[in-house]
């Protein structure tokens, strides 16, 4: 373990002076980055039917071709699943993403290259422990192991060499072999399908291991570490694992569940560090343990573009690149990858919180919003009044989504709150009411719609039975893995089939 260690440090050191590049010369390497993915894909079906060995430059690129989405894709993804290679990408296509960024019915399968594993997520995976162990050199993290919570994959109904599943199982099979010296459980259990069997193995196959962090999806995890504590009839998890360090998250806004990790691991030397990741790459790493963004990551075969969110409904929206973008304003991501994705659109949002370095913070979904009646309320406005609402009210919640209620005849219409708490607020009324103000100090558009009761009508607050979104998801085949309630929805279709459950 002590060569292992030696081996890791000098690796971290080399990539820590290549991090130190791109934040010197980001919009260098960004150039670049584009200009190699057209390069090795110039040869491919896509690359000469949009000429790519004649471009030369961002502005040549983004005229060839409008942005893309799923559907305008998705006749390629069926052909690559059919086991036709060199179509959007060079190198053979047998992993698909099944991504799970909403709970609706249709799944997107995101083509995985080899190159997206290694030059994107592997390597993603070491600089989460590059920077965290920069920032924290006198850190035990490798004395022990990693705990992971992965989902599971199958192969593909199309074509018995192709297979599919969530990009935490295929990052699984697929990691280097050194991995498996550092991470728990076996790779068996971590791949199991049922996650209430698999949950119970790995409290089973982990507690005599010294877990010296974890990592994944905090709503998930939550269910795991709970389980755990469950069958220890332990207090909290340093009793079970004294040198527990450091939890890495990613997928949901952590901020509704800190309090929850907070109890469940009493120490003030724990560490939480935010990732951002999608089926479709890896774009950020918090690098200071006090900040709340991240560092966008240049350099790992991921190109750049950004739809300010005036353009976001327009039928062929205009594009910035990297050195155009602006503090405080709301973009819509686009991506061009070493899997094959050009021009790609994965519905997320985000805001820049620096410009040198370059940093972010995910403000949420294209389609999670709620403007029923012009309040453009976004997942942002929502999780930052939520914190407030919580704060002031001293209550703890666990779940949350939102939606309208439609004005019927001379009635205003409203916001209703399914919510599920871990610690309910004294009153009930006095939450929905703090939850109201903030979202008027927050929004402005929300405040003048809420102005004299006329069009939008005071929040309505629901608390929710223990487990009803568990329940929800579960009703889905959603359970695990990386799938999240939607916070926002600007119709009722979940909403109604959460409060039946809550019946």
């Amino acid at each position: 373990m002590a060569l292992f260690n030696s081996i890791l440090s000098w690796v971290m050191k080399k990539r820590v002076h290549q991090i130190d590049l791109f934040l010197k010369y980001p919009h260098d390497v960004q150039n670049e980055g584009l200009l190699k993915l057209l390069d090795k894909a110039k040869d491919t079906e896509w690359g000469k039917e949009h000429d790519y060995k004649s471009i030369r430059s961002f502005e040549t690129y983004k005229e060839r071709f409008p942005v893309q989405d799923y559907d305008s894709l998705k006749q390629y993804v069926i052909r690559l699943r059919q086991a036709e290679q060199n179509i959007l990408w060079p190198s053979e296509i047998k992993w698909f993403s099944k991504s799970s960024g909403t709970t609706s019915d249709k799944s997107k399968l995101i083509p995985v290259s080899q190159e997206a594993m290694e030059e994107c997520h592997f390597k993603a995976g070491k600089d989460i422990l590059t920077i965290y162990c920069n920032n924290n050199p006198e850190t035990e993290i490798f004395s022990g192991k990693g705990l992971t919570l992965g989902g599971s994959n199958q192969i593909s109904n199309f074509n018995s060499e192709s297979y599919y599943g969530d990009l935490s199982s295929i990052l699984i099979q697929n990691a280097p072999y050194w991995v498996e010296l550092i991470r728990t459980p076996e790779r068996s259990i971590a791949l199991m399908d049922e996650f209430e069997k698999k949950i119970k193995k790995i409290g089973k196959a982990t507690l005599k291991e010294n877990v010296t962090n974890i990592a994944g999806v905090p709503s998930w995890i939550l269910v795991l570490l709970k389980d755990i504590l469950e069958q220890t009839g332990k207090n909290n998890l340093l009793e079970i694992w004294p040198n527990l360090e450091l939890f890495i998250h990613g997928g949901v806004n952590f901020g509704p569940y800190r309090k929850q990790f907070e109890a469940l691991i009493p120490s003030a030397e724990m560490n939480y560090l935010e990732t951002y990741s999608a089926s479709e790459g890896f774009f950020g790493i918090q690098d200071l343990s006090d900040g709340d963004d991240m560092l966008l990551m240049l350099d790992y075969g991921i190109f750049y573009e950004f739809i300010p969110m005036e353009e976001v409904e327009k039928e062929n929206p205009r594009t910035i690149c990297l050195e155009q973008v602006e503090l405080g304003k709301t973009y819509a991501l686009v991506i061009s990858t070493n899997a094959g994705l050009w021009r790609y659109k994965i519905g997320d949002t985000i805001k820049f919180t620096s410009l040198n370095p370059y940093k972010i913070k995910v403000a949420g979904r294209i389609k999670h919003f709620i403007n029923a009646f012009g309040e453009e309320l976004i997942i942002d406005n929502a999780e930052h009044a939520m914190k407030i609402a919580c704060q002031k009210s001293d209550a703890i919640i666990d779940e949350f989504t939102a939606g309208p209620i439609y004005m019927n005849g001379n009635k205003s219409g409203a916001h209703e709150w399914l919510i599920e708490f871990v610690k309910p607020p004294d009153s009930l009324s006095f939450f929905a009411e703090t939850l109201d103000n903030a979202l008027k100090s927050i929004n402005s558009d929300y405040e003048a719609k809420r102005a004299g009761n006329l069009t939008l009508g005071p929040p309505i607050v629901r608390e929710m039975q223990k487990g009803v979104f568990f329940n929800w998801l579960k009703s889905k085949n959603k359970v695990g893995g990386q799938n999240k309630v939607p916070r926002l929805a600007n119709d009722r279709k979940h909403l109604e089939e959460i409060l039946k459950l809550d019946a």
